[in-house]
C-alpha cells in the first residue's frame, strides 16, 4: 500500500526548516501505518513511543522538566538503540495521551533541532490541547485523510492507468475510460479507509470489506459513549445517523429538525463540534455570493458528510447490486454518494475545503465552490452522462467566471461558453475518475 503524502514527508525530512512534524486525522485513517512504513523506507531505524500503552515512557514525559537531553537517553533506553541525528525517526504515537510529549515537541524544536521527529493522535485529543503547553508555531502539520481514489487504485495494482491519469493523456484515457468508471464504482463502495481497502485487495470479497466498515462504525460510536458524558453521546449518535438520511434529500442542506423533532442549532452545537474536531464530518458551508475572501460570504447554511465515501455508503446499508449497473452506485441517494466523493477528493488531493453556492429564489445551486488565486472557481457535480446544467448556466450568466468545471462520467473536454457579447465562461469538462487533477487544468 502506498499513501501519497509519503511524497511531502520526503520534502520535510530534507528540509532545512524542519520542524516536529504533527501528523493529524481521524481514527483509522492509516497514521500509525504511514509514518513507521515513512521510518522504514527513509531511516536507518525508528525509535517508537506509543504513549497508550507504554505507561512507563508516559510518565517519564510528564516528569521530565523538559530537559530534553535526559528525554532523549529515557527514549534510547526505552528502543534499546543510540538515537542517532538523520539516521533515526522518533515516532511519538498516540500523543494526545500524553499532554507533556505534546508540549515537548516544541523543546526538540528548540533544544534538539537536529533530531528528526514525527507525532500522530487522535485529531480531537491533539485539538482538544490546543492552548495552553500546545507548541504553536513549533511544528509542522499535515492532515491524513482516507485513501483517495488515485491510492486506492494504486493498492488495487493500477499503477500504469495512474500514470496516464497523472500526464493527462486523454486520448488513452478515454480508451479505457470504462476501467476507470468500474474502478471508480468498487472505490465508491469499498471506500478509503485502509483496512477496508487492504482486505478487498486480500479477498475480492465485498463482504468482507463491509465487515471491516460496519466494524470501524462501531468503534466510532463506541467513542461516543467512551469519551464524553452521557447527554452528548446521545447527541453525538442522533447527528451522526441523520446525515446519511439528509443527503438522501433533493435540498442537501443540513435540517436541525431532521435530526429530531424540535431540534435546534444551540442543542446540537457541541454534537457538531466533537464530530467535526474527531475528523468524522467534513463541514461544507454556503454562500451567498461567490466572491473574494470566500469566507466572508458564509450565510450560516451548510451541508455535512461523512470522511468516507465507503463509509457513507455502509451507513445507509448500500447493496452490492448497485455496481451491476454502470451508474447505478452515483445516482444513489440523490447523487449524493457523488458529491460525497468529490469533495473528499477535493480536500484529500487538492487540498480545498470547499464552500457550495445556493440562490433558494431560483432554486439554483452549484455542488461546490472554491477560491483559486482571484476568483471562485464553481464545480458542478452530475452523477451521470447527461450533463444539462441549468443551475451552472445560470451561475456563469449571472458572475461570468473565467472558468467552469463540470465532473460528470463523460470524457475529458474543454469548450467555451458563451454568455454576452462581451463575455465567456471557459468550461472544462472533467470525468469524475480525474477529479485530483482539478487545480492543474485550471
Amino acid at each position: 500500500m502506498k499513501r501519497l503524502l509519503t511524497e511531502r514527508l520526503v520534502k520535510w525530512k530534507n528540509s532545512p526548516r524542519r520542524k516536529p512534524m504533527l501528523l493529524l486525522g481521524a481514527r483509522q485513517v492509516g497514521k500509525t501505518w504511514l509514518m513507521l512504513d515513512f521510518g522504514k523506507q527513509h531511516y536507518k531505524q525508528v525509535a517508537y513511543v506509543r504513549f497508550d500503552r507504554h505507561e512507563r515512557m508516559r510518565q517519564l514525559f510528564e516528569e521530565s522538566s523538559f530537559d530534553m537531553r535526559e528525554l532523549l537517553v529515557n527514549v534510547q533506553t526505552h528502543v534499546g538503540f543510540k538515537i542517532t541525528p538523520g539516521d533515526t525517526l522518533i515516532i511519538l504515537d498516540e500523543i494526545q495521551e500524553c499532554p507533556a510529549a505534546l508540549t515537548s515537541l516544541k523543546y526538540f524544536c528548540e533544544d534538539l533541532p537536529e533530531y528528526h521527529v514525527m507525532a500522530a493522535g487522535s485529531l480531537l485529543g491533539v485539538q482538544l490541547h490546543e492552548g495552553t503547553g500546545f507548541p504553536v508555531g513549533k511544528v509542522n502539520t499535515m492532515h491524513l485523510y482516507p485513501m483517495s481514489y488515485r491510492e486506492f487504485l494504486l493498492a488495487m495494482g493500477y499503477e500504469l492507468d495512474i500514470e496516464q491519469l497523472e500526464k493527462a493523456a486523454w486520448d488513452n484515457i478515454r480508451l479505457f475510460s470504462d476501467r476507470y468508471a468500474h474502478l471508480l464504482r468498487l472505490y465508491c463502495y469499498i471506500g478509503g479507509m485502509p483496512e477496508a481497502v487492504q482486505t478487498y485487495v486480500d479477498t475480492e470479497d465485498f463482504s468482507a470489506a463491509r465487515e471491516v466498515q460496519q466494524e470501524i462504525l462501531s468503534n466510532y460510536a463506541r467513542d461516543f459513549s467512551k469519551h464524553v458524558p452521557r447527554p452528548l453521546a446521545a447527541k453525538l449518535s442522533l447527528l451522526w445517523n441523520s446525515i446519511p438520511l439528509q443527503l438522501a434529500r433533493e435540498n442537501k442542506r443540513f435540517m436541525y429538525k431532521d435530526v429530531q423533532k424540535g431540534m435546534r442549532a444551540r442543542d446540537l452545537e457541541d454534537a457538531m463540534d466533537w464530530l467535526q474536531r474527531a475528523g468524522l464530518i467534513y463541514h461544507t458551508p454556503r454562500i451567498n455570493e461567490p466572491a473574494i475572501p470566500i469566507g466572508a460570504y458564509r450565510d450560516g447554511a451548510f451541508k455535512l458528510y461523512f470522511l468516507d465515501v465507503g463509509l457513507l455508503g455502509a451507513k445507509a446499508g448500500l447493496s452490492t447490486s448497485v455496481l451491476l449497473e454502470k451508474t447505478a452506485v452515483f445516482r444513489e441517494f440523490k447523487g449524493a454518494l457523488t458529491e460525497q466523493y468529490v469533495q473528499q477528493q477535493l480536500r484529500a488531493e487538492c487540498d480545498i475545503e470547499p464552500c457550495y453556492w445556493q440562490n433558494e429564489s431560483t432554486r439554483s445551486e452549484i455542488d461546490f465552490v472554491f477560491q483559486h488565486d482571484m476568483s471562485i472557481v464553481p464545480v458542478e457535480v452530475k452523477a451521470e452522462t447527461n450533463t444539462k446544467a441549468k443551475s451552472l448556466l445560470n451561475y456563469c450568466r449571472k458572475y461570468t467566471p473565467p472558468v467552469a468545471v463540470r465532473c460528470s462520467m463523460n470524457d475529458y473536454a474543454t469548450s467555451m461558453l458563451p454568455l454576452s457579447d462581451q463575455a465567456t465562461t471557459r468550461l472544462i469538462d472533467l470525468p469524475l475518475y480525474a477529479v485530483f487533477l482539478l487545480l492543474r487544468q485550471l
